[in-house]
């Protein structure tokens, strides 16, 4: 397979699975932290969203770095 089509398809994969998350994120972690913390009020959702953005972002590049990295460095 070509290498450019995999890397494509790794990273619509990575992006199905971010979307997946971000739902559940969306649909059950986000609530349970207001009710838990209602302190922060509204911000708990800008919170988490910023918290999944950077970890995803991690994530991402991580397999970026791999995936390009030099095969023979010498």
């Amino acid at each position: 397979m070509n290498s450019r089509v995999k890397v494509f398809s790794i990273i619509a994969i990575l992006g199905f699975i971010a979307g997946v998350i971000a739902q559940a994120t969306a649909t059950f972690v986000i609530p349970w932290l207001a009710d838990v913390l209602p302190l922060l009020g509204n911000l708990t959702s800008f919170i988490v969203a910023g918290f999944a953005g950077a970890v995803l972002t991690v994530v991402l590049v991580g397999v970026w770095a791999y995936m390009t990295r030099r095969r023979d460095p010498y």
